[in-house]
């Protein structure tokens, strides 16, 4: 039997959250509760580009698809549960896990990636996110280890 290396890959990519207009890719589902400043308890369902620029008209290679839910109380954090799932390049066809943490007032917010499928199996890693402009571009910076 052959012994796998481990390698890192590093993607530099930005998620396209488009929240209303009739080509949204973010819907809420379930509203904040009682008029929160926090929006706690809101949960938005998710089918995101993932670009290698910061123009919604950059070249899409994947898409980030999931939920986020506002679980902050004091502070506007939220719950990140997202699939990167690449649809162009070597990596078609294979995606990886992003679960975690996302305090969005923090210039830049560390996430988990916890597992993976097809040239991500096993992946492990880490996801640094930061807004990049009005707050519907964020850049991910994922780092990852995979076989």
């Amino acid at each position: 039997m052959k012994m796998l290396r481990e390698k890192v890959s590093h993607f530099k990519l930005y998620w396209q959250d488009v929240v209303s207009g009739s080509n949204a890719t973010s819907v809420t589902v379930i509203e904040a509760v009682n008029n929160s400043s926090t929006s706690f308890g809101m949960v938005n369902i998710f089918d995101n580009s993932l670009t290698i620029g910061p123009n919604l008209s950059s070249k899409t290679v994947g898409k980030a698809q999931g939920l986020y839910a506002s679980t902050g109380q004091e502070d506007t954090s939220l719950l990140m549960v997202m699939s990167f799932a690449f649809t162009d390049g070597k990596y078609n066809g294979s995606t990886f896990i992003v679960l975690g943490r996302n305090n969005i007032n923090a210039e830049v917010r560390e996430m988990p990636i916890i597992g993976g499928s097809g040239l991500f199996r096993f992946a492990r890693g880490y996801a640094l996110a930061s807004t990049y402009n009005d707050g519907a571009t964020i850049e991910y910076n994922c780092y990852v280890i995979h076989y």
